[in-house]
């Protein structure tokens, strides 16, 4: 198989190596949607060879999956169409939700926003401490028998939260952060999706813009924006995170490629994955070219290990965006 694509166990082609994540495109928590550029940006994606596109109904809250919808209504080959449930919201407050009312009303829904008659990846977004797993489980393998979902993965699992999916349905995907800041995924995902032939979609691979080396100790974030809330972007933790992305940028520098493409190769060399190139202006796309067709060496990778260390020895985990359950909304 070409090296810059992989097999999720459902589908039936491989996918690439590096998908586009649509959070942004949606506008809620990023600044709002600007349409017309999140179509286009989807299209660039396209045109640089990538074919598969992550979304949720909570991006936008619908918003994002009707933009992905539009931008590919009129293409006789769609690309591959990952997207999540199991989250409710009203008047902007979200939490948790994976009961099987839920699920099924979601699946319609998203049927409907993305023009498609079949979801090719159904994803629970959190898991949700008021309903049982392997509930949530057994309405997504109706959904799939149904032939509404063609493959299953889940968001934000832990391994023992795997396992009692499993023993009701197959699972063929785990969604989870990952990036040079954010490496809990390498200690227990990544070894569990190895074991059980699953592969790993990574979101936040370069951890909420701070890795593509263009923020300086000026930047700023309104409250709209993500950023405003996370613990990386606030003072003294961001400045040690900008000499560490700088650090990074050098060893970049040396390699030929951006710091971005430096980092999403990073991840990629961590294991069975798939990282989430999130973009919101077709320019954001350029680059993707430089991930491809070369792996990183042990005195890169051990560079970036010394690099985390010295800088960022504290780990921040993104724990930050995790949505309420039902009885905390």
């Amino acid at each position: 198989m070409d090296a810059n694509k992989i097999m999720i166990r459902g589908l039936d082609k491989p996918v690439t190596r590096v998908a586009l994540g649509t959070w942004a495109i949606g506008g809620w928590m990023w600044g709002g949607p600007d349409d017309e550029a999140g179509i286009r940006t989807i299209r660039r994606a396209l045109e640089e060879g990538i074919n598969l596109i992550d979304t949720a109904p909570v991006y936008g809250f619908g918003h994002s999956e009707e933009v992905v919808g539009r931008a590919l209504a009129d293409m006789a080959e769609k690309p591959y169409i990952a997207t999540k449930l199991g989250l409710k919201w009203d008047n902007g407050k979200v939490w948790r939700d994976s009961s099987p009312a839920r699920i099924r009303q979601e699946v319609e829904d998203s049927l409907r926003r993305l023009r498609v008659d079949v979801i090719d990846l159904e994803q629970v977004h959190w898991p949700d401490a008021n309903t049982p797993i392997e509930e949530t489980a057994r309405e997504l393998q109706k959904l799939h028998e149904e032939g509404k979902i063609r493959a299953l993965g889940v968001s934000n699992y832990s391994p023992e939260q795997m396992d009692i999916f499993r023993q009701a349905a197959p699972l063929s995907t785990v969604q989870s952060p990952f990036n040079i800041f954010e490496q809990a995924t390498k200690r227990e995902i990544i070894p569990y999706a190895e074991k059980h032939d699953m592969d790993v979609l990574c979101y936040g691979p370069i951890c909420r813009g701070l890795l593509t080396g263009k923020m300086n100790k000026d930047s700023r974030f309104p409250d709209t924006d993500l950023r405003s809330g996370d613990p990386k972007f606030q003072a003294p933790a961001f400045a040690n995170y900008l000499a560490a992305v700088d650090a990074i940028k050098a060893l970049a520098d040396k390699r030929g490629v951006s710091v971005m493409a430096f980092a999403i190769r990073w991840v990629l060399d961590q294991g069975p994955d798939i990282a989430l190139w999130g973009a919101r202006k077709p320019e954001q796309i350029d680059g993707v070219s430089q991930v491809f067709n070369w792996t990183m060496t042990p005195q890169e990778n051990q560079a970036v290990e010394e690099i985390v260390r010295k800088y960022v020895p504290n780990d921040i985990e993104p724990t930050f965006m995790a949505p309420p359950n039902r009885s905390q909304g």
